[in-house]
This record gives structure tokens, C-alpha cells and sequence, in this order.
């Protein structure tokens, strides 16, 4: 907020007109409290999914510290309670879990990206740490989300502890890792390893296991989310070997990939099921909306979930939200010409090309008819950006950079508009931004500063762009928040 007005100054500065003058900082200042309360909602969105919170909705211990309840189950404590997980996110929730469970906690064993902790102790989150003197043990590793020996030695680590269990043990799973957005790669990485598609769940049977997972995929599918270690596959290896077929992969693979595919397809004791194990989604990008929803109602505005499984091509998604914002302006301000039947087709076309599930667009379209008040939509999920420069950036600052020139192309009338999108972990792409807010005077601002977008976004480049651009006064710096569940998109509509 402060950087942003710093930007203050330089237009005191400007030959302008009186009127011109006046109208400028009216705009500017209309847009500094949009982008304040933007903030405010992808706030409230993260902070609805950080791990503590997220862990004390999930467990409870009864008064005795007897019986440890997971949602409607109860599982019995008698020293036999043990933990492991893997993911961005489950150092903090493996704090939360120790915190929470104290003495009853035998043994852990985590998984995390490597460098997460010091990147957790120079944001300044304690809460995120273990303990000194913790009965978990971390290991780091998959530097750059590529396997490596540390991620091995984690997964051997994770492996012998799940099979040293008894009957009379409970193991708790944490798991917040991104899945494979191609189902096929998904697949394969299943019959490649001895913990994804059911492997640790079979590796602690006959022990019970409750596995908490924060999900960073679209619609939550707990057998996609890290590849399902704790569901059972409904895949085998031929599955595999006929989508390495399909793509001419077969003959070039490694001699260790083949000899662990020849082992999996002469496996006696084939599929296994996953019953001794109670799966929970505690975490998701539909509980991060619902949040900003409620602040965004308390904040006066008509809100809207338009869908937690935005997916696409970001060119598309930006088309969608610029062309959103030009037919909800004919039903906000009924004075201005309406939208066209050929753009309300346009509209519904373009949402047809990205196939999002559950949209709810029409509702979105008759709150604005209706309501004639400031509308607030809110949607989730993760564009696909086709990369064909060396810039730097990533989706949420590619797809605010787009919108903003979308917005530019419809007159958008006597209404305030504002478009924001971030990564829920606080780091899009391999930037210290978490995304960035656009308006429709985005156009003319990089104009009067010598920025052509088009030359960026040819470069992928959106990072640089907003760097340069009112120093920076359009990024979103969060830090690293220590959860993950997937974008937020807030686009406010409000009349003057």
C-alpha cells in the first residue's frame, strides 16, 4: 500500500489540467482502496488454509487425551501414534499436528522441498518450525520438484517407519504435494513407486491410517493429489507400458524403469484396497473462497464463487474475465448501452472453451441485474501458461498482466474495476511475488512509463514488467505463506 502511493507524488508533478488532475487522483485513490481490500480478501483466503487452523478443524483430543477424533472417527492413544507427510506445506503442518498432540506423538518422519525451513525462519514464521528437540525428523530434498537422493533417502526414511507398525498403531498421513495435472503422468509415477497410487497405505497395513491432505489440485481428487499414497490404484502397469507405447517412450527407457515395471507386471498378490484407512481433505481452494466470500460480504459487496476449478489456457481465462468485466458493467450501470447478444455469446463461448465445472456465470450475471451494488467474484484453480520467452513471472503475474490489457479493449463506463491474482504458498513462479492487481487504467500507466505489454507477454516477462511499472506498486508480496492450495482470483466491480 505504501509503495503504491508513492506514486503520488510523481503525478503532483504533471503538467495536468485542473479537472484531468482532480479526476486522476480520484481514480488513483478509488484504486488504492480496492487494491487495500483486495489484499484484505486474499488474506483471509490464505489465513483460511494455513496449517494450524486447518489442524485444529480436523483433530481433537478427547479430555482424557484418550482418543484422538478425526471428523466422526475416533481412534484410541496409547502411545501407538506415529506421523509422516510430504509437501510444500506439511512442515507447518507437522508443527500444528506436534503441537496438538504433544506426548501422544511417538515418532515422524517428513518430507519437504529443500530450503523450506529457512525460507520459513527468514519470513518470520516460528509457527511453521518444529520445535527444538521434535520427534520429527525432516528430511529435504527434490530441489527444483526434480527427484534426488535426499527425496530417496525421505522416501526409504517414510517407507521403514510405515512398515514397522502393528495392528495396535495409528499412522497419520500429512500430505499437501501438487498432483500431476496430465492424468497419464500420474499413472506412471504410480507404478514407479513403492509409496504413490496406494503404496504407503499397504506399507503400514495392518496399522490404521488417517491421512490429512491439503489439496492442490483441481477438484479435490484424493487419488490424484501426490499421486495417492494412501488410495488405492485403479491402474497397473499395463496401463502404464501402453501410455509409454502411445508416445514412443518404451524402447528409450532406463534400465532401471524397466526392471522396476517387469517386477510390478509379475506381481502375485495383485491390487490392493486401502481399507484400514479414513482419507480427509482438510484444506482446499473451495474453503479458501468461501472465506474471502464472507469478508467480502462483510466488506458490503454482493459475492460470488464463480468456481474453485478455473483451468485453461491463460490467454483464454483472461479473454473470459476482461470480456466478465464488460458485460457485468451493462448490468451494474443500466443508464450505459448494454452488452451486445454477440458478446453475451462471446461470454458464454469462451466459458465453454475452458471447460470449467460448475460455473456459476449465470448466477454471477443475475446478482449484477439485480443488485445494482458493488459485486465482488471470486474464483480458484491454476491456468496453464505456454512458455515462449526467457522472462521471468509466473501464471497469476502472466494472467493479471493479460486481463489488464483485456480490460483496456471494453469501455467499462462510470464503474471501478479491479483484478487480482495470487498463489496461495505466497511464490508464483520463481519470483518473491505471490501475484499482482490490474485496472483498466493498466494500459496508459505502462504507456506513460515507456512499457509496451505486448513485448513482455511475448516474453513471458510479466515479472519484470510489474517491477518496472509504479515501482512495483501492482505486486502482490505475501512471503511464503506455508500452505498451498492452488490460485485466487478476485475481480471487484464497483459503481461510482
Amino acid at each position: 500500500m505504501a509503495a503504491a502511493l508513492q506514486v503520488l507524488p510523481r503525478l503532483a508533478r504533471a503538467p495536468l489540467h485542473p479537472l484531468l488532475w482532480r479526476g486522476s487522483v480520484a481514480r488513483l485513490a478509488s484504486s488504492m482502496a480496492l487494491a487495500e481490500q483486495a489484499r484484505q480478501l486474499f488474506e483471509s483466503a490464505v489465513g483460511a488454509v494455513l496449517p494450524g487452523p486447518m489442524l485444529h478443524r480436523a483433530l481433537s483430543l478427547d479430555p482424557g487425551g484418550r482418543q484422538l477424533k478425526v471428523r466422526d472417527r475416533n481412534f484410541q492413544l496409547r502411545q501407538n501414534l506415529y506421523l509422516v507427510g510430504f509437501g510444500k506445506a506439511v512442515l507447518g503442518m507437522a508443527a500444528a499436528a506436534e503441537e496438538l498432540l504433544g506426548q501422544h506423538l511417538v515418532q515422524g518422519v517428513i518430507s519437504v522441498p529443500k530450503g523450506i525451513r529457512a525460507a520459513m525462519e527468514r519470513a518470520g514464521k516460528q509457527e511453521m518450525l518444529l520445535k527444538p528437540h521434535s520427534r520429527v525428523q525432516v528430511f529435504e530434498g527434490a530441489e527444483d520438484n526434480l527427484p534426488d537422493r535426499d527425496a530417496l533417502r525421505a522416501a526409504l526414511a517414510i517407507q521403514q517407519l510405515a512398515e514397522g507398525l502393528t495392528a495396535d498403531d495409528l499412522l497419520l498421513v500429512l500430505i499437501s504435494a501438487r498432483g500431476a495435472t496430465i492424468q497419464e503422468l500420474n499413472t506412471i509415477r504410480k507404478a514407479l513407486s513403492q509409496l504413490k497410487g496406494g503404496g504407503l497405505a499397504q506399507a503400514a497395513y495392518p496399522a490404521q491410517v488417517v491421512s490429512l491432505i491439503l489439496s492442490d489440485v483441481v477438484g479435490d481428487p484424493v487419488e490424484v493429489i501426490a499421486s495417492g499414497p494412501t488410495v488405492a490404484s485403479s491402474h497397473n502397469v499395463q496401463d502404464c507400458l501402453h501410455i509409454l507405447n502411445r508416445y514412443g517412450l518404451r524402447a528409450a527407457l532406463p534400465r532401471s524403469v524397466k526392471t522396476v515395471l517387469s517386477r510390478a507386471d509379475s506381481d502375485p498378490h495383485g491390487p490392493h484396497t486401502c481399507g484400514h484407512v479414513l482419507n480427509v481433505i482438510i484444506g482446499s481452494n473451495v474453503l479458501a473462497l468461501a472465506e474471502a466470500q464472507r469478508q467480502a460480504e462483510a466488506l458490503g459487496y454482493q459475492a460470488v464463487v464463480l468456481s474453485a476449478a478455473m483451468q485453461g489456457d491463460v490467454k483464454s481465462m483472461a479473454q473470459f474475465y476482461g470480456l466478465l468485466a464488460h458485460v457485468a458493467r451493462t448490468r451494474l450501470t443500466p443508464s450505459m448501452a448494454g452488452a451486445s447478444v454477440e458478446e453475451d455469446a462471446q461470454l458464454h463461448e469462451l466459458a465453454a472453451e475452458l471447460q470449467i465445472p460448475d460455473l456459476q456465470l449465470e448466477e454471477a450475471l443475475e446478482t449484477m441485474a439485480w443488485g445494482r451494488g458493488p459485486v465482488c467474484l471470486l474464483a480458484g484453480g491454476e491456468p496453464t501458461v505456454q512458455l515462449q520467452g526467457s522472462g521471468r513471472g509466473g501464471r497469476n503475474q502472466e494472467l493479471a498482466l493479460r486481463v489488464g490489457a483485456e480490460l483496456r479493449r471494453w469501455p467499462l463506463g462510470p464503474i471501478d474495476v479491479l483484478f487480482l491474482s495470487g498463489g496461495t504458498d505466497g511464490q508464483d513462479g520463481p519470483t518473491e511475488a505471490a501475484g499482482a492487481w490490474v485496472t483498466p487504467e493498466l494500459a496508459s500507466q505502462a504507456a506513460a512509463e515507456g512499457l509496451d505489454i505486448a513485448t513482455f507477454l511475448a516474453h513471458n516477462d510479466s515479472h519484470t514488467f510489474f517491477c518496472c511499472l509504479q515501482g512495483g506498486a501492482h505486486l502482490l508480496h505475501t512471503g511464503m505463506t506455508g500452505t498451498n492450495v492452488m490460485d485466487t482470483h478476485l475481480l471487484f466491480l464497483r459503481p461510482r
